[in-house]
């Protein structure tokens, strides 16, 4: 603005009064002193109507950014400022019309606040419902995200009816707290079953350990397969690893238990095994001296009683192998002493010798050269089967009957050992026999 148009604004609307510049009044406001004359009166009106024209280009440029604005809203306070300035600013200039205008955007901007409000009631009270039907969902993860969403819609959303703004908020803050409160509720109750399923666990782990190193074998197992059963039945879900873990430490005790017991059982059957052995062996050795001591009996008696021993002896069971053919040899050469003397006597039964020429001697020597004559005959055998054996070609289809020459010709040995045992014992007897007898 030009100083003539400058000054004609300032007399228009101020006036110098002695030493002080005076706005007119206008509107309902009375004159006030805006300031004080420096030097020239001209000069200091033409100062305060400069700073008046600055008020109004802050004005301007306000309703300006107004007019272009979406959210009119956010200028009311900067609006209601610059007329609470009217008031006080210390200018010279046309006020009321300023203050006009800035009514009239303070108007406008209180409709358009209306306006908003109306729409933010609408956005909140969706809002609430929404919230509202979301807050029994039990769909943890995905309903925590909506009402997430929702939350932060509210934030955006602009102010409501200051009358309606705390019933909202707690209609709202109500809603979402008691969705959140059910699902804290619900995690600490899954938490607190979690502990109470892992506290079962570890309760079972803690017996089956103390257990582990038992030595009441059946009552012990019968525990630890009672603590396997109630494993089963508690059930529950865990992570993978801390169950794992758990069941890992649980087996461990289990195994460490049954480790031991079946080494046990297999210690207690093989000193059983030993021990059954051991009594065979203890069986047999008594049956091979009373074969032996058959040789003091009659023949006859003798014989039955030997085939008595046979018949004992197949029922005692197996010796060790390494004692087993020893005691088996003995007792087969002690009943073939029985059995060979009873065939000796049939045969002597038959060839009785003539009279006069039966003492002892001659019933020894009789005896005896019977014996020699049924081992040369032996002998004889003997010699077919070994010469037969060594004449057997060493291939796989010739081996059963090798095998049974082979059983053969140690019978044959055996029986030649038993035949030259009894002259022995004959010439003892018959020997002793004659003595008394002379």
């Amino acid at each position: 603005m030009e100083t003539k148009d400058l000054s004609e604004e300032a007399h228009k609307y101020g006036y110098i009064e002695g030493n002080q510049v005076w706005l007119k009044p206008f509107m309902h406001f009375p004159a006030r002193q805006v300031g004080e004359v420096k030097e020239v009166p001209e000069e200091s009106l033409q100062y305060f109507a400069h700073r008046f024209e600055n008020f109004r280009q802050k004005v301007n440029t306000l309703l300006e950014k107004i007019e272009t604005s979406e959210n009119k809203g956010s200028f009311l306070m900067k609006v209601l400022h610059l007329k609470e300035q009217i008031e006080k600013y210390d200018a010279i200039g046309d006020f009321e019309s300023l203050h006009h205008r800035l009514s009239a955007a303070e108007a406008d901007i209180k409709e358009a606040i209306a306006k908003n409000r109306d729409k933010n009631l609408a956005t909140k009270i969706t809002l609430i419902q929404q919230a509202e039907t979301l807050k029994e969902s039990i769909d943890w993860p995905e309903t925590t995200e909506k009402l997430k969403e929702l939350r932060q819609t509210w934030i955006k959303t602009g102010p409501v009816d200051k009358s309606l703004t705390d019933e909202l908020e707690e209609r709202f803050k109500t809603a979402v707290e008691e969705f959140f409160t059910r699902k804290k509720a619900f995690f600490q109750d899954k938490k607190d079953m979690l502990t109470r399923t892992i506290d079962k666990y570890r309760a079972l782990i803690q017996q089956s350990e103390s257990l582990k190193n038992s030595e009441e074998w059946e009552e012990t197992s019968k525990k630890l397969k009672d603590l396997q059963n109630q494993w089963k039945e508690i059930g529950g879900t865990l992570p993978r690893k801390l169950s794992n873990d758990l069941w890992n430490s649980f087996r461990a005790a289990n195994n460490h238990f049954f480790e031991r017991l079946k080494k046990h059982i297999n210690s207690q059957k093989t000193e059983s095994k030993e021990k059954y052995l051991e009594e065979n062996l203890e069986k047999k050795r008594s049956l091979v001296a009373q074969a032996n001591a058959l040789l003091d009996e009659p023949v006859q008696q003798a014989v039955t009683q030997a085939k008595e021993l046979q018949a004992a002896w197949k029922k005692v069971g197996p010796v060790r192998q390494e004692e087993s053919d020893a005691v088996w040899e003995s007792f087969l050469v002690a009943c073939d002493k029985i059995f060979e003397l009873s065939s000796l006597e049939h045969y002597m039964r038959k060839r009785p010798l003539p009279e006069g020429k039966d003492t002892a001697n001659d019933q020894l020597h009789a005896r005896i050269n019977a014996l020699r004559d049924f081992m040369k005959h032996d002998k004889q055998e003997l010699e077919v089967l070994e010469t037969n054996l060594g004449r057997l070609n060493p291939n796989p289809g010739n081996e059963a009957f090798r095998s049974m020459l082979e059983g053969k010709i140690k019978n044959f040995n055996r029986k030649l050992k038993t035949k030259q045992e009894l002259i022995e014992l004959l010439r003892k007897k018959y020997g002793v026999e004659s003595n008394k007898t002379a």
